[in-house]
């Protein structure tokens, strides 16, 4: 488990050397601190693309490299956004086959009728406009690797056809009475439920069994908050790149805004949202105005929260977000700051009584581990993740 403990005022979630920040002058959010991109990648370590530093996202590490040296087929399943081109790339890259070829194929892409012969190639005449013979995505990726992105937009038609080139390893062309060997490592992506496509009849139980093999889980952003002022860092200087910007701070408000914000996209979201602040951006640093969606999504949020609905007064619409306010503080004008204040107290006492560990306190107030993160950093509280996880 992740553990956080509490340290001196300035230690903060991104578990960085205060030493390190540079005065606002008269840029963005006057009397803030500022943080460079060096220190927010301290402690990360970029894995075939991928930037990490959390334990979950060392777990997903530790998978790859265990089943990359495999044949078999794998899997991977999460959320949009969570990065599963990458995880497949890297699959191939450590697999015993790295020099073949890596095709990649989005399911929901197949065009119809036409669709098996995508797949599976076709002779010249197989159909109307089939003037010459194609290989099809199966005989492409031979000696190689075969990424079929987004299987669960595969169609019901095709699925037989796909389960019997994964059985039998060949292909039969559209038109064609030869079949032709298909020397494929096949790697799956979905962010459907395909268990549950199963009992709808909208996926074969037998091809997902198959295509199951070996499987990959990818956490969402929200689980790899510690990963967040990292892959920030490194988005930004991507964007420098792309955009030939020279972006080297960003501001400690800001860096709470990033971090505190839900992401139902995971990674792309923060992606398109760090390099469009940096292609705007007009000096060498970044600061809450740069980010303005993140600071409406915000304020709606707690603008809802204010008017009375059953939601934590953050305004986070997670059903596991119980309400933290143990008791009221004697100095309070509404029932607004009583709350904040409750809500700060209790946590700030619920992390000093489990000596900073956040799972703990996560669980004394009946709330969960992220939930933890996402409101220190909205209050304030001094937290540092400790080098290893236990």
């Amino acid at each position: 488990m992740d553990e956080l403990m509490t340290e001196a005022p300035d230690a903060n979630i991104y578990d960085y050397d205060s030493s390190f920040r540079v005065s606002a002058g008269d840029l963005c959010d006057h009397s803030d601190e500022w943080i460079s991109l060096d220190v927010l990648k301290a402690g990360a370590h970029n894995f075939a693309g991928m930037v990490t530093r959390s334990s979950p996202s060392r777990g997903l590490i530790n998978s790859i490299r265990r089943l990359a040296p495999y044949l078999e087929t794998v899997l991977i399943q999460g959320e949009s956004g969570t990065g599963k081109e990458l995880v497949a790339r890297a699959l191939h890259t450590l697999g015993p086959r790295p020099n073949g070829p890596l095709v990649t194929l989005n399911c929901s892409n197949l065009l119809g009728s036409l669709a098996e012969a995508q797949l599976f190639g076709h002779v010249r005449g197989a159909f109307t406009d089939a003037r010459e013979d194609s290989l099809g995505y199966f005989r492409s990726a031979n000696g190689g690797t075969l990424f079929l992105d987004e299987v669960g937009e595969l169609p019901l038609q095709l699925q037989p056809k796909l389960l019997r080139v994964v059985e039998t390893h060949e292909v039969q062309p559209v038109g064609s009475t030869k079949t032709y060997r298909a020397d494929v490592r096949l790697v799956a992506a979905t962010n459907r439920d395909l268990s549950s496509m199963i009992k709808s009849g909208e996926f074969r139980q037998d091809l997902y069994y198959r295509l199951n093999a070996l499987n990959i889980q990818l956490p969402t952003l929200r689980e790899r908050c510690h990963d967040i002022g990292a892959l920030t860092a490194h988005f930004i200087e991507c964007g420098n790149k792309l955009f030939d910007k020279r972006v080297r701070l960003i501001s400690q408000r800001a860096l709470d805004l990033i971090v505190s914000s839900v992401w139902p996209g995971n990674i792309r979201e923060l992606v398109n949202t760090v390099q469009g602040a940096v292609l705007l951006s007009a000096n060498d640093r970044l600061c809450v105005k740069d980010f303005p969606h993140l600071q409406k999504e915000k304020c709606q949020v707690k603008g809802e929260s204010a008017s009375g609905s059953d939601e934590d007064v953050d305004g986070e619409a997670e059903g596991e977000d119980a309400e933290l306010s143990l008791e009221d503080p004697n100095e309070a004008t509404s029932l607004k700051d009583i709350t904040y204040q409750a809500i700060k107290k209790a946590l700030a006492r619920a992390l000093q009584e489990t000596g900073g560990n956040c799972a703990r306190a996560a669980r004394t107030l009946g709330v969960s581990r992220y939930t933890v993160y996402r409101l220190a950093a909205r209050y304030g509280l001094a937290l540092r993740q400790k080098a290893e996880d236990q």
